[in-house]
């Protein structure tokens, strides 16, 4: 082992150290950001970059795991980038289909994709729903995995869930607005059932929320790396924690 490498691994165990295990967050989201930057820097087509990112979260997934989460939400492809031109938008969605494959042939989490699954195409929604069906009886870490999603899509399918719902039972609109609560949405949103994300993560340096997971975070604690995510390291991942661990949480008070 070189000095390098010896030196690497005892700054994580400095940051494990650090981390009280009370003190781990439940539910960590992460945006995988960068990929593209990161393929046009090698002076590569962007498929090499998403393929990349595909390849990092297994990894990912398993630092999550050794730290005890309980729930992980993927950000893998937003409503916005299905607007993308098909050259760049047919091989990153082939990637997402092998990755969710890879995943749920792991058997080593529970996989439920969240997202508006008409817009997709029709192959990749079946390939989304079998990877759900092939590892629901899985007893390991929850794992979100976001394709088609949109904060705002979120919640105009809640809305429109709940209409519905309340439209099968009779009731009015003049009833349901009288006695409309929050929870009444949350039921209906696509993580309804699951804790709120403790820890949003973004790489990349972007500092912004992108339409994700706009209700589920409100009282989210956030974390901005600038590393691209196919260079995000563990030693990455652990600062993330620990500056999370770190924090006096207020959920908004």
């Amino acid at each position: 082992m070189g000095i390098g490498s010896l030196a690497y691994r005892l700054y994580q165990r400095r940051l494990l150290a650090a981390i009280p295990p009370d003190r781990v967050p439940r539910h960590i989201a992460v945006m995988i950001d960068g990929n593209r930057r990161w393929a046009r820097a090698l002076g590569n087509h962007v498929s090499s970059g998403h393929q990349a990112g595909a390849e990092k979260i297994p990894e990912f997934l398993g630092w999550c795991e050794e730290l005890g989460v309980d729930v992980v939400t993927i950000y893998m492809l937003s409503t916005d980038n299905l607007s993308r031109p098909a050259d760049e938008l047919e091989p990153l969605l082939d990637i997402i289909e092998r990755i969710v494959d890879q995943l749920a042939a792991t058997r080593r989490w529970r996989l439920h994709p969240v997202g508006a699954f008409d817009l997709l195409p029709t192959c990749v929604a079946r390939r989304l729903k079998d990877a759900t069906e092939r590892t629901a009886d899985v007893d390991g870490m929850l794992v979100n995995i976001a394709v088609g999603y949109g904060g705002r899509q979120e919640l105009a399918d809640a809305v429109r869930s709940l209409l519905l719902e309340e439209a099968s039972r009779g009731t009015t609109l003049e009833e349901l607005a009288e006695r409309l609560q929050v929870e009444d949405i949350s039921r209906h949103l696509y993580t309804r059932g699951q804790p709120d994300p403790d820890l949003i993560i973004r790489t990349s340096g972007e500092q912004r929320l992108s339409g994700f997971l706009l209700w589920q975070s409100a009282h989210s604690e956030f974390y901005f790396c600038e590393a691209l995510w196919p260079d995000f390291r563990k030693v990455d991942f652990l600062r993330a924690i620990r500056a999370y661990a770190a924090r006096n949480r207020r959920y908004g008070l």
